[in-house]
């Protein structure tokens, strides 16, 4: 394959911006380079110098604009595309109302192609290049989000999304369906391409005991899989929890009971959790993911960002669409930011991208491999034109440095602010 050379200002890290400090952690170089071949990373550097080391290389020179790792996504629902935006409810209203009838459709192979490209589409627009998504109860629903996927040799996370109860009847399997399906599912696509497959409960409300016993089951056969569900996002469906798990100690430990507590969980939301959730989520190394727009659009609350990074449980972001409320990375890192001033606590540019980026790999086990502008890592890279609107382009001409310059696009900017996308070393023509 051929070489490329990318030239332009480069955003790396080598440590976690949230428990370093991000001086020590980010990695910028205003006249920076990245080398890649057969579809890797092979080196960041100093531009001139690559050029000079590999005459032979195609370069693509961005000029100021900044290039850094492919942002990643850890939690969003790809069936809920096409009715991100409904207008606003509480959680179990919103799911009942909106949710549980589009996802009904996705026995529908059809459909659900359409929608699972749509939707791989609308986030490569805006950068994304890795997803973590909830399906539906419907293997399709599986099948074409892989497919399309690996259409796009896109680096993907997903799973059959398992429910037998408080949930419409189309959208109920049982407790021996959801573990043949996702055995059968898992079997089929986990490790296969870019692929890795996440056992998925919804949540608690919506799977029995049994179910959530058969799924923690089959996790146990398979560890080497990741596991996906959602934890403590309102108060509301905390207290509905306890009053369908009375004996368990709280929310987490319904899942802990079932075998669906471990390091490779990924469990969404996480804005109240009890002391003990918060230990036990450290103690076996468990990663929350933080959905900002999410949790200001159906008003669930605020997410401790530095407050959990602290206890050293590892953290994700994610768009949470269609509870979310953009397909756009930039846009969560801006809610982010927000949530983080509420609670006092203003983060800067370098943990958000790093949230974007490093730390939702991390998140997934995939360090070193997809969100990370180093040696080794699949080629999957957004570049970002810090000047992309009027007025973007006013205020980040009075930076001071890449920061100051920055942060206009990380609070104002979208999918015009997206200057290229390289998947695996292939660039996105068109994006």
């Amino acid at each position: 394959m051929k070489k490329h050379i990318l030239l332009g200002q480069t955003l790396g890290f080598c440590d976690n911006a949230l428990t370093t400090h991000w001086q020590d952690a980010a990695l910028h170089n205003s006249a920076g380079g990245v080398l890649v071949q057969d579809g890797r990373i092979a080196q960041v550097g100093d531009g001139a110098t690559l050029r000079a080391a590999h005459p032979d290389a195609q370069v693509i020179d961005y000029g100021d604009k900044l290039i850094s790792a492919g942002f990643v996504d850890a939690h969003m629902h790809y069936p809920q595309t096409a009715m991100i935006a409904s207008w606003g409810k509480q959680l179990i209203d919103w799911l009942n109302t909106y949710t549980f009838p589009e996802e009904s459709r996705f026995g529908d192979p059809v459909y659900a192609a359409e929608i699972a490209g749509r939707t791989m589409d609308l986030a490569l627009s805006h950068g994304t290049t890795t997803l973590t998504s909830f399906c539906t109860i419907h293997p399709a629903s599986v099948d074409a989000y892989f497919e399309a996927a690996a259409a796009r040799n896109m680096a993907v996370v997903g799973g059959k999304t398992c429910m037998d109860r408080n949930a419409p009847e189309t959208l109920q399997d049982t407790a021996q369906t959801a573990y043949d399906q996702s055995k059968a599912l898992l079997d089929k696509w986990h490790g296969v391409g870019r692929a890795t497959y996440a056992i998925t409960p919804r949540f608690s409300p919506t799977s029995t005991p049994d179910q959530l016993a058969a799924l923690g089951a089959l996790w146990s056969e398979r560890p080497d899989c990741l596991m996906q569900t959602h934890l403590s996002e309102q108060h509301d469906e905390i207290a509905w929890v306890k009053s369908l798990f009375p004996n368990a100690r709280d929310y987490l430990d319904t899942y802990e009971a079932f075998g669906l507590l471990g390091a490779s969980g990924l469990y969404g939301h996480a804005i109240h959790l009890e002391p003990r959730e918060i230990d036990r989520l450290a103690e076996v190394g468990a990663a929350v993911v933080h959905c900002p727009t999410s949790n200001t659009f159906i008003g669930s609350g605020l997410f401790d960002t530095l407050g959990i990074a602290a206890r050293g449980i590892r953290t994700g972001l994610a768009t949470d669409t269609g509870g979310g409320s953009s397909f756009s990375m930039l846009h969560t890192m801006a809610a982010a930011y927000e949530i983080g001033q509420l609670r006092g606590v203003a983060l800067h540019p370098a943990q958000l991208m790093w949230m974007a980026t490093e730390g939702s790999a991390q998140a997934l086990h995939m360090a070193g491999q997809i969100g990370h502008l180093g040696a080794g890592a699949a080629a999957d890279i957004t570049v970002l034109d810090l000047a992309s609107t009027p007025a973007i382009a006013q205020r980040s001409a009075r930076a001071t440095d890449i920061w100051d310059a920055l942060f206009p696009t990380i609070m104002m900017g979208d999918d015009r602010a997206i200057a290229d996308v390289w998947i695996a070393g292939v660039r996105q023509q068109g994006v």
